[in-house]
């Protein structure tokens, strides 16, 4: 196989296109894998030039890896070989997104928005280190097996004069072309990126985005982006809408000391006291009125006879009561 620079392996290619080819290569001194791209020079371009051409390219890769961010590829080199620069950069395994909507079709909403989301958050990265993108498509951003969304192809020159509206509008358009729905609070977002000039800001525009990937609704913040979010509903955790799947819809209790139940063995046994003592009363009452020697008698019978008729007679024999 072929070594580029007395480093690098060839092993198979992983992409080509108009501007080159990207190779899968052993870096030999370091022992382990690394993306290698190889530019190839536009058709019908004079021989004179290419030096000029191979030497811009060398200078923005060289400021391509000023870049530090994880949605951007991570520049490790440039490597020459015959005079060509190739452009060492880390491998990430995955697919491209536009692979991903040929093979899948489009994204859910949720999903679009993670990916807009890291994709604006990387080109924000790379303009602020003064290496805008030339125009950031489907095919210039991988999605990691590890889950990282990473832009790829920066070839702008350092002294591109676009401004961060063509970032804004990039991603805008690369959610329509990404997502399965377009309306809802993801249309908001794309439609506050997608006009002549975006009616939000770059980080505007991230924070909503984010929002949305989450699961919530955006903010009123500017132009069509502000959609209002509904009230809270629930005790959301940072960041959250307030409203959960599941979260239940019953009317909070009011503030206060808990209620007990009232108690209720005291008041049965002063009742049974009361009674007990009432029903004394009365029978105290019609003993006291009936006068002595009444009530009853030996068996429950109650005896009817005057006082001392039925008192032992002088033998000491049982007295006989009156007929």
């Amino acid at each position: 196989m072929t070594v580029i620079a007395g480093r690098y392996r060839l092993l198979d290619v992983l992409a080509e296109g108009a501007t080159g080819t990207v190779w899968r290569a052993l870096d030999e001194t370091d022992h382990h894998e690394v993306a290698l791209k190889e530019f190839r020079a536009p058709a019908g371009l004079p021989a004179d030039e290419l030096p000029l051409l191979y030497a811009r390219r060398e200078r923005e890769a060289r400021a391509a890896a000023r870049i530090s961010h994880p949605s951007v590829v991570r520049v490790l080199g440039v490597a020459t070989e015959d005079g060509r620069p190739w452009v060492v950069t880390e491998l990430v395994r995955g697919l491209t997104l536009a692979e991903t909507l040929d093979a899948d079709g489009p994204l859910p909403a949720r999903e679009a928005a993670r990916v807009g989301a890291e994709v604006l958050a990387g080109l924000r990265a790379a303009r602020e280190a003064g290496v805008p993108h030339r125009g950031v498509g489907p095919g210039q951003v991988l999605l990691a097996n590890d889950g990282r969304v990473v832009v790829t192809g920066f070839g702008g020159a350092p002294d591109d004069s676009t401004g961060p509206g063509t970032d804004l509008r990039a991603v805008g358009a690369l959610l329509e072309a990404a997502a399965d729905d377009r309306s809802g609070p993801l249309g908001a977002v794309i439609d506050g990126l997608t006009g002549e000039e975006p009616a939000v800001t770059a980080d505007q525009a991230e924070r909503e985005l984010r929002r949305v990937a989450s699961g919530g609704t955006p903010r009123a913040e500017a132009g069509p982006v502000g959609t209002s979010a509904p009230p809270r509903t629930g005790r959301g955790g940072e960041g959250d809408t307030g409203t959960r799947a599941g979260a239940s819809s019953a009317p909070a209790r009011p503030s206060g000391p808990p209620r007990t139940a009232p108690r209720r063995w005291p008041v049965l046994v002063a009742g049974i006291v009361g009674a007990l003592l009432l029903a004394g009363a009365l029978v105290y009452q019609a003993v006291r009125d009936d006068g002595p020697g009444t009530g009853p008698g030996p068996g429950g019978v109650t005896s009817t006879a005057p006082a001392g008729s039925g008192a032992p007679g002088a033998d000491g024999g049982p007295a006989t009561p009156r007929s």
